[in-house]
């Protein structure tokens, strides 16, 4: 196991939400900082100034167009990515902390994210999600959710 102290690695805290309708479809957006775009919960990365959910509220407006109230906290998921596998190429370590929530919205309406890292919010059918290309967030969340 790598030893590595917590002044010499990098950190990204970053809240997400699972949002279903009254159908039971859940809201993905599909990001595009990866080779080929993939599905994610929308979400992203807390900024130093911001609470959790001060975060995922702006996140979702931000990708989705959507308003939404944060519910119960599902969980939190960390990973570490070595650096040369980083999506921003560094000489660092990266641990990942994600933490998600269920989400309610209470108003907006479903537009793309405009030169965000996102560029499509779509509802799918739970029975649809395994044959998206997705990051695997995407599952980690909905198991949280079910």
């Amino acid at each position: 196991m790598l030893v590595v102290d917590y002044r010499d690695y990098d950190t990204r805290l970053a809240a997400y939400a699972v949002i279903r309708d009254r159908a039971g479809r859940v809201l993905l957006a599909l990001w595009n900082e990866a080779e080929t775009p993939k599905w994610t919960m929308p979400g992203g990365g807390v900024e130093l100034h911001e609470t959790v959910e001060d975060a995922v509220v702006r996140e979702v407006r931000e990708e989705t167009g959507f308003d939404i109230i944060v519910g119960p906290l599902l969980g939190v998921h960390t990973f570490v990515l070595p650096p040369h596998v980083r999506v921003n190429t560094a000489d660092r370590h990266l641990k990942s902390v994600r933490v998600v929530f269920e989400a309610t919205i209470v108003g907006g309406e479903l537009r793309d994210e405009v030169g965000g890292t996102t560029d499509e919010a779509r509802w799918f059918d739970l029975a649809a999600v395994p044959d998206l290309p997705r990051v695997s967030l995407v599952d980690i969340a909905l198991e949280m959710a079910l």
